[in-house]
């Protein structure tokens, strides 16, 4: 859309506004889910981690720890107030027999008025008779409570079983956990079962989810570590898949609430991972996910544990450095998550929506920096505001999937280019991040640090630093961060 048109079209408007009695409003409303931030990692050698959010305002935090020995909590007020937050063993190994051995994945949930941990164990004994058991406590502060142990979860299959989670559809609550079949073959599949209480199934369980592609088969044949999360009359199902080392990703399984989920056909898998390592990032071998909500509940958030470094010395299980990390979880225009991919170590990156097109988000394009909504490759419109390259109060946006390059602007137009180190560069990628042109109180717009009084603005959907005189200059020169 030319200029010349877009300000007839405004202009018309604004007549039949005043025609018709009927306003426009004074500024577009800001996002229903603002960014929201965080610095990682969050916890050191704290693999496949979970967090409940609980009414009495903190978040509730456990994790496996490298001796595989015990159970540990923190609880914050913040979600990143976990990564400092004092940790507190709350259950210990038995010394000898069942639980004595291999204390993998707990999860803290909050049903009926108690707390439940789930976890795995194996026996003093057998440390691969793995099977998954159940601990409560009715007290107000499950980390300084007393649990009880609840014992195992009986399954009609007495094999290789792990990894058991809960959650509510309807009314309606659910165990899925992995599970090995000899019947079916090597390796572990997801399971379903209704639950009679928060220690027992109830009827037959199914399997829903068996690996069958080949990323779920590189090392070893595993489809484990399921965690729900559901929107707009969907449950959504993420589970590992391959050897926990680089190899190892995220799935995803859908099914509609309505639907019948005892049924296994109810559930679709989708054809490839939705999260994988990337060398880009420094991130391998992302999973053993949970969901939570950010603390104005606006945003969804994806925590997950993976490594800093791909070659593994041995056996991956015996490698003690899987880290605890958050990223915020977007979603598309269809209703599906967007995962994204495992962003850098430090700030987590955020993006940009435009004032005036608010389904459209700065990206780049073979390095041209534009506007475009439906990002289906979400990490191109991802972008960490940094301290400016000149500092001087300056930020800089650096790109989430091309780390060390950053948005800067030559002969007017924006760009994602790698830093060279000049000193022409740093003052092209330095901006002054102001309150929103044309939305004070929600917006952000970003002036040039070396041509005071440009703004970084979109023009038929290309980004440019221009001077901004006009509501409309202002309009396309203000952005949220989402």
């Amino acid at each position: 859309m030319t200029r010349l048109v877009r300000r007839v079209i405004v202009a018309a408007a604004a007549a039949l506004a005043v025609l018709t009695g009927v306003t426009t409003p004074a500024q577009a409303a800001a996002p229903a889910s603002p960014a929201v931030t965080f610095t990682n990692p969050i916890a050191e050698q704290r693999a496949d981690p979970h967090i409940f959010k609980h009414t009495d305002g903190y978040y509730y935090f456990t994790a496996t720890v490298p001796a595989y020995d015990k159970i540990v909590m923190r609880r914050a007020t913040t979600l990143q107030g976990l990564s400092t937050a004092a940790e507190t063993t709350v259950w210990t190994k038995h010394a000898s027999g069942e639980m004595g051995a291999h204390i993998w994945a707990p999860e803290i949930h909050f049903i009926d008025g108690k707390w439940y941990i789930y976890f795995t164990a194996g026996s003093s004994n057998d440390i691969w008779k793995i099977r998954p058991y159940v601990l409560e406590s009715s007290s107000a502060n499950p980390i300084t409570g007393t649990w009880t142990e609840k014992g195992r979860i009986a399954l009609p299959l007495d094999t290789f079983s792990l990894d058991a989670t809960t959650f509510t559809v309807g009314s309606t609550r659910y165990l899925s956990w992995a599970q090995n079949d000899p019947a079916v073959g090597d390796g572990t599949n997801i399971y379903l079962a209704k639950m009679s209480n928060p220690w027992t199934i109830s009827g037959t369980p199914v399997m829903i989810s068996q690996p069958t592609n080949a990323w779920e088969k590189v090392g070893h044949t595993v489809n484990e570590g399921p965690a729900v999360i559901q929107r707009n009359g969907k449950v959504f199902m993420t589970f590992s898949a391959s050897a926990t080392d680089a190899n190892y990703c995220l799935g995803l399984l859908t099914a509609s609430a309505s639907a019948d989920l005892m049924n296994t056909a109810s559930w679709v898998k989708t054809p490839n991972p939705v999260f994988t390592s990337n060398a880009a990032t420094g991130q391998y071998g992302p999973g053993h996910n949970t969901f939570t909500t950010s603390e104005d509940g606006k945003s969804d958030i994806l925590v997950y544990h993976d490594r800093n470094y791909k070659d593994i010395s041995g056996d991956p299980l015996n490698d003690p450095n899987r880290r605890t990390r958050y990223q915020k979880l977007y979603w598309n225009a269809d209703g599906t998550p967007n995962f994204g991919i495992p962003v850098a170590d430090g700030a987590t990156p955020v993006r940009l929506s435009s004032y005036n097109y608010p389904d459209r988000f700065i990206r780049h394009w073979e390095y041209r920096a534009k506007l475009e909504g439906n990002v289906a490759n979400l990490a191109d419109s991802q972008f960490r505001i940094v301290t400016g390259l000149t500092g001087s109060g300056t930020v800089s946006l650096e790109s989430a999937n091309f780390p060390g390059y950053y948005l800067r602007h030559r002969n007017n137009e924006v760009w994602v280019e790698k830093d060279d180190g000049t000193a022409l560069f740093d003052a092209d990628a330095s901006f002054f991040q102001r309150a929103g042109l044309a939305d004070t109180a929600a917006g952000v717009s970003y002036e040039s640090y070396n041509f005071p009084g440009r703004y970084i603005r979109h023009y038929n959907n290309l980004l440019y630093t221009q001077p901004v005189s006009t509501t409309l200059d202002r309009q396309d020169a203000t952005f949220y961060k989402q």
